[in-house]
């Protein structure tokens, strides 16, 4: 986009000189001797009057309708007054005065000066026609594509009323949604797979508990026989190994993330995921009417994911639009030690408090959700993002609002 402003620039530059060196070329021209009308008309009328030999009597009295400048040709005569311009030339040894009028076009640079600057309007409403209509709507676009690369779903599209891009932004806003909806039915289905793991595990764990019972009851002689007392306990044994190992396995599985929740630590500053997320939200919320504040903060140097700070605070925004009541939602800041806080609150809070400390489990859904769509991993995501972060994320309940947390560690 700088570039194109950039451009623009030199194109109002190159006009503006362009008129300049016109009216300087219009103004030289017409203080030339060289090019004087006046001048050339007259050195016709001398040669007309040599090549006719005219008499003196015959040049006071020639016809001059054919010269647009020459006014009259009169002996020269020093005590005699003229209101007009004249040369004085000698012709057959006597000197005449030849009167004129300069012919300036005054019109000629009004033309210029009204001409070039229309043209230089004219070019400045088709820049700016085409940084609104063509160049801004590619930049949106662009930064749609690129959030939605990231897997940042949950990015309002607006409006474009351009025919040239409407149907286009409205096909990506389709496509975010469908986006939306895979990226919840996978998450489903982990939901799903996740309990069919903890299912299995507990059902294992049943006949595992009879086949120990089993092997206490050879143990204690119950059998008749040695030989069927020693292939029994090393058949139960053998798979109380084998269905121990299994389950630990399946345990070990169920606790390990299953979204790829990787992150790059780096710097950044504070500010720069701030301006993203105010962004992201302005519109959105003035659309549904929920006042909206961001509080001033401090500028400072924090230690993290710039992108996954922005999905943490993402996934907080989502929730206080959903579980609030869309009256209002604040952020505001703090300071602790060697960190930064960040208050997302919204009002209208509902949970209980007893469910605080299950808010954060995967696939835990308050019991404010019931209506409401979901997979119960918002929350999970952001805890899991921040402690690899070294950050941290709780919430609180107020008197009559949600408040979440956010801790960034300082650099």
């Amino acid at each position: 986009m700088s570039k194109f402003k950039f451009f623009t620039l030199w194109i109002v530059i190159v006009e503006i000189l362009l008129i300049l060196s016109v009216n300087g070329l219009y103004f030289y021209q017409n203080n030339d001797s060289d090019g004087r009308l006046y001048l050339v008309e007259a050195r016709r009328v001398m040669k007309e009057i040599e090549e006719q030999k005219l008499e003196a009597s015959e040049i006071e009295a020639m016809s001059l309708n054919k010269y647009e400048t020459i006014v009259g040709i009169r002996a020269f005569d020093a005590g005699e007054a003229c209101v007009n311009d004249y040369l004085v030339k000698e012709i057959d040894g006597k000197l005449y005065r030849i009167e004129y009028v300069e012919e300036r076009s005054s019109r000629l640079p009004l033309y210029i000066n009204i001409s070039l600057p229309g043209m230089m309007i004219v070019t400045m409403i088709v820049l700016v026609y085409v940084y609104h209509k063509v160049l801004k709507p590619f930049q949106d676009m662009s930064n749609l594509s690129y959030e939605l690369a990231k897997g940042n779903l949950s990015m309002p599209v607006k409006e474009e009323k351009s025919k040239l891009f409407g149907r286009f932004l409205w096909g990506m806003d389709m496509l975010r949604e469908k986006l939306e909806d895979n990226k919840e039915k996978e998450l489903e289905f982990q939901k799903e797979r996740k309990t069919l793991i903890l299912s299995l595990s507990h059902d294992i764990k049943t006949p595992l508990s009879s086949i120990e019972l089993y092997s206490k009851a050879l143990a204690e002689d119950l059998y008749d026989t040695q030989e069927r007392k020693d292939e029994a306990l090393q058949g139960i044994a053998r798979n109380v190994k084998e269905i121990k190992g299994y389950v630990d396995e399946i345990v070990t599985a169920s606790r390990e993330d299953f979204l790829n929740l990787e992150v790059s630590m780096g710097e950044y500053y504070l500010s720069e995921v701030m301006k993203v997320t105010e962004s992201y939200y302005k519109d959105k919320l003035s659309v549904i009417h929920t006042e909206f504040q961001v509080d001033e903060f401090a500028e400072c140097l924090v230690k993290g994911d710039k992108n996954r700070m922005v999905e943490v605070l993402q996934n907080v925004m989502e929730n206080a639009i959903k579980y609030g009541d869309g009256k209002s939602i604040r952020i505001s800041f703090g300071e602790e030690e060697d960190c930064k806080l960040i208050h997302i609150e919204n009002s209208g809070g509902n949970l209980k408090e007893e469910e605080l400390p299950n808010l954060f489990d995967s696939f835990y859904r308050g019991s404010n959700s019931t209506s409401m769509k979901g997979s119960g991993l918002g929350l999970y995501i952001c805890k899991t993002l921040m402690r690899k972060m070294d950050g941290e994320i709780f919430a609180q309940i107020k008197a009559d609002a949600f408040c979440v947390t956010v801790v960034i560690r300082k650099a």
